[in-house]
């Protein structure tokens, strides 16, 4: 249970009074000229009546959409709730997304006003701008732009007291009222607009981190995922909601450094971070002296993976002398503060959850969706099962389809896809919403994610493949950045691999290979061993017909930029399938012996 109670949250509106209502110090922290500037709830009050009044003066009303177009700072949750305070509806648009992709969700969700927090965002903007029905724009960083407003003066114009009027206007925005339209990143298909009221979000937010003990004003996070994604957003909501301080960090580029000056006490990640960190750790340790010492902490963490992922501290002296060469030192890189570890978005994998462990770090991973807003499990200091993603949250039901399917009902459950009712009709079976994930319930109500529905691989055999599970134990060498499973309805399996290139290149050099490019690199006779090897050892633990025949090593990481990876960093199959068509196609023409390809 958390340490004091707090008012069930009915809407968002709610969170932020409740918030303003503390009347703390350090609500937010901004960086402003390398130094680190608290926000106080009062200086919040200002700052979004100020924003919400001008909405209003622009016409902008309940049910209107407002577009945010942000990397991660103060001000995108100063418009957000400037936006919910109306009664509108905040619209998020990925900084990464191009000129065309922004110009679809502009135009399908119908944004009559955006705020954009950069030359470089009010460009990309301004070259679509013509084409959407978006009437003002909000400019957060200080210059003068042709057309729009500047946030500061904006903010600054809001009342010093509170505004009894605008406070109780904004307190009868109901659960009923939309909140957001969130466009899905995809990894297939055209993006749908989900949308979420402030019933559904503040529901899941009653109850999604009850478990955990967050006292107010003692605890900081970092947000540094993107906002323009549920998971991101709800945990700013959720720490708000619980008086855990924010400090932003717009770019994961400025993660370590942020992390070194802020210290939190709390951290959210995807599973990308926390894989990032393990080959970071790889990469320092290396060979020799250092390796040795590395493999006897690790055996020495594995005799107490138990403890740990109990909760408790191991207290012998062997745990203790593994803590301090080498498990502290991870934690120093986190902060050497953090409290609560959690990871979402995606599969952590079970492999890197029980190396975490042996190092003294249990990560509470949780499952969800944008249309479930988002937590549907969650494990948690009271109830952990490594490789399960938590038992259900009290307020929702799950049940798993004959299928395997995962099928969940409960009041955090999304009301539809933005004018889109064919596709919101077969999001259900009656009330049931078909998750498209493939899991299972133990006899303890843990829940299993096993793979994505649609990503399911049928060889031509007729055998159905998970490729997920495949995927992470790949990911767990240090070696490999991303791997995508293929096959479907092929003879057999194969992998596309994406070196991580700085662990491989010191392996290179320490191996007496010097290559002039990454192309000239995956393509050498004893890199091409060295990745049979990690394929031949996975293989030794899947069944017959999982095993991977062949591999495409190839001379570049799946990333953002290049498609193969969603904004949230998932896997998009078909763009990695489609990219390297000729060479995959050249690879399943090749006799089905176990050999490693490359580009």
């Amino acid at each position: 249970m958390t340490v004091t109670a707090k008012p069930k949250p009915h809407t968002l509106n709610d969170i932020f009074f409740s918030v303003v209502a503390r009347d703390a110090h350090d609500v937010m922290l901004t960086e402003a000229d390398g130094r680190w500037q608290p926000i106080s709830s009062r200086e919040l009050y200002k700052r979004v009546v100020g924003t919400a009044r001008s909405l209003q003066r622009w016409g902008i009303t309940q049910g209107d959409r407002v577009a945010i177009l942000c990397e991660n700072r103060y001000e995108w949750a100063i418009a957000d709730f400037a936006t919910l305070l109306i009664g509108a509806a905040v619209v998020p648009v990925y900084a990464t997304l191009t000129c065309d992709q922004a110009l679809y969700v502009l135009r399908h969700s119908g944004a009559r006003a955006i705020f954009v927090s950069s030359r470089a965002q009010l460009e990309k903007f301004q070259a679509i701008a013509l084409q959407t029905q978006v009437e003002h724009i909000v400019l957060m960083d200080d210059f003068e732009a042709p057309g729009a407003e500047r946030l500061g003066p904006i903010m600054a114009s809001g009342p010093d007291q509170p505004d009894p009027d605008f406070d109780s206007a904004a307190r009868t925005i109901t659960r009923e009222h939309l909140a957001t339209v969130i466009y899905t990143s995809g990894t297939t298909g055209t993006p749908k607009g989900v949308m979420l009221t402030h019933g559904n979000l503040a529901s899941n937010l009653d109850v999604s981190l009850d478990a955990f003990q967050f006292e107010p004003g003692a605890h900081v996070g970092i947000s540094f995922l993107p906002l323009s994604h549920i998971t991101a957003r709800h945990l700013d909501y959720a720490m708000f909601h619980h008086g855990v301080t924010l400090a932003y960090c717009p770019f994961i580029d400025n993660l370590p450094r942020v992390i070194s000056q802020i210290h939190p006490t709390v951290f959210v990640a995807v599973p990308r971070v926390y894989e990032k960190i393990y080959n970071q750790v790889q990469r320092q340790v290396g060979i020799g002296f250092k390796r040795k010492i590395y493999n006897w902490a690790i055996n020495v963490g594995e005799q107490h993976i138990d403890t740990v992922l109990r909760g408790k501290r191991p207290t012998s002296l062997s745990w203790k002398l593994a803590d301090r060469v080498l498990y502290s030192k991870v934690r120093h890189a986190m902060g050497g503060r953090v409290k609560v570890y959690i990871s979402g978005g995606a599969p952590l994998g079970r492999e890197l959850g029980e190396w975490y462990a042996k190092i003294g770090i249990r990560i509470h991973e949780g499952y969800g969706l944008t249309e479930t807003s988002p937590v549907i499990a969650l494990n948690n200091p009271a109830a952990h099962r490594l490789g399960s993603v938590g038992q259900p949250l009290p307020n929702l039901q799950v049940r798993i389809a004959e299928d395997g399917e995962i099928l969940v009902t409960g009041p955090s459950v999304f009301r539809g896809y933005w004018n889109m009712p064919e596709e919101t009709a077969n999001a259900f079976d009656g009330d049931w919403f078909k998750t498209g994930d493939v899991g299972h319930l133990d006899a303890n109500n843990f829940l299993f994610i096993t793979d994505r529905k649609k990503d399911l691989i049928k060889t031509s055999g007729g055998k159905f493949i998970a490729p997920q599970p495949i995927e992470g134990s790949l990911k767990a060498n240090a070696l490999i950045s991303e791997a995508a499973v293929i096959g479907d309805r092929r003879r057999f399996p194969a992998v596309v691999i994406a070196p991580s290139f700085a662990v491989l290149q010191d392996w290179a050099q320490q191996n007496g290979l010097y290559c002039q490019s990454d192309t000239d690199l995956v393509a050498h006779p004893k890199v091409r061993a060295l990745y049979e090897g990690i394929v031949a050892g996975i293989n030794k633990n899947l069944a017959q017909y999982e095993k991977l025949k062949k591999v495409l090593v190839i001379p570049e990481e799946m990333t953002i930029g290049n498609g193969m990876l969603t904004p949230t960093l998932k896997l998009r199959r078909r763009v990695v399938e489609e990219r390297y068509r000729h060479q995959i196609e050249l690879l399943y023409a090749e006799p089905a012996s176990e050999t490693v390809a490359h580009s």
